[in-house]
C-alpha cells in the first residue's frame, strides 16, 4: 500500500492572514499580469491626510499621476483616526505592486486605510487616461468623505 502524506496544505494567503505576516507582493498580486507600463520612471508622489473641523482632507485635492505607469504614492497621515483611501479600480486586479508601512488593504479591494499619524508606500500601476475622484473616509466620519480628483494623463516619457 502506498505511503499518503499526512501533511496539511494551508493556502500561502490564509497562512498570512492567521498569523499576522505580510504576503510578497507577487502573491498578492491577483489576476491577469499586467502588460509593461507605458514608462519605465517610477516618479514619487505624496498624498498627506489632515483633520479640518472633525473630518480627513486630502491633499492635494487634484492628484495628477502618469496613465498606465508604475507610481510611487507616498501617503502621510497626520489624522487623529484611521482614514481608507479609495480610487476606482486602482487597488483592484493586481495593480498594487507592493504596499507597506502603516497601510491595510481594506478586504473589498477598494481600497487602503492608513492608520492614525501613519505612513506608508503604495507602488502601483495606474490605471488608464482620464479622471476620476478619489476619497479619504475617517473611520469616525464615514459619513463625510473628502473626495479629490484623480487625473490621470499619458506619460511624458
Amino acid at each position: 500500500m502506498p505511503h499518503r502524506s499526512t501533511r496539511l496544505r494551508i493556502p500561502a494567503a490564509l497562512l498570512a492572514a492567521v498569523t499576522g505576516l505580510a504576503l510578497p507582493a507577487v502573491a498578492q498580486a491577483q489576476g491577469k499580469p499586467l502588460p509593461p507600463p507605458d514608462s519605465d520612471a517610477m516618479p514619487p508622489v505624496e498624498l498627506t491626510v489632515e483633520m479640518r473641523d472633525g473630518h480627513p482632507v486630502c491633499q492635494p485635492a487634484e492628484l495628477r499621476l502618469p496613465a498606465d505607469t508604475n507610481v510611487a504614492l507616498n501617503v502621510v497621515s497626520r489624522a487623529d483616526q484611521p482614514v481608507t483611501i479609495t480610487m476606482p479600480g486602482q487597488f483592484e486586479n493586481g495593480r498594487v505592486l507592493h504596499a507597506d508601512g502603516d497601510l491595510v488593504h481594506v478586504a473589498s479591494e477598494k481600497g487602503y486605510t492608513v492608520k492614525r499619524d501613519g505612513r506608508g508606500q503604495l507602488r502601483l500601476r495606474t490605471v488608464s487616461a482620464g479622471e476620476k475622484t478619489f476619497a479619504c473616509t475617517g473611520a469616525n466620519s464615514r459619513s463625510n468623505p473628502f473626495e479629490g480628483k484623480v487625473i490621470l494623463t499619458p506619460p511624458s516619457g
